[in-house]
């Protein structure tokens, strides 16, 4: 999700549902924890894509933790 808005390539939200394989309302409860994540996003009519009002992205990643005993 994050790379297709970042390059301004999700479609229209039931094209950006299908390509990530949810539901049109799945894709919208994602979009607002983005946005409750602090994600500033928003719709184009005219390129018919979601985008990011401020350039960023999210960075996700696993953190092992060793074992203290």
């Amino acid at each position: 999700m994050d790379r297709l808005i970042q390059i301004k390539g999700t479609g229209t939200p039931d094209q950006f549902a299908k390509r990530i394989g949810v539901s049109r309302r799945m894709l919208f409860e994602y979009l607002l924890l983005m946005k409750e994540m602090g994600a500033e996003i928003a719709y184009c009519r005219v390129r018919r894509s979601y985008y990011y009002t401020k350039e960023g992205g999210f960075v996700f990643r696993f953190v092992t933790r060793s074992n203290s005993s």
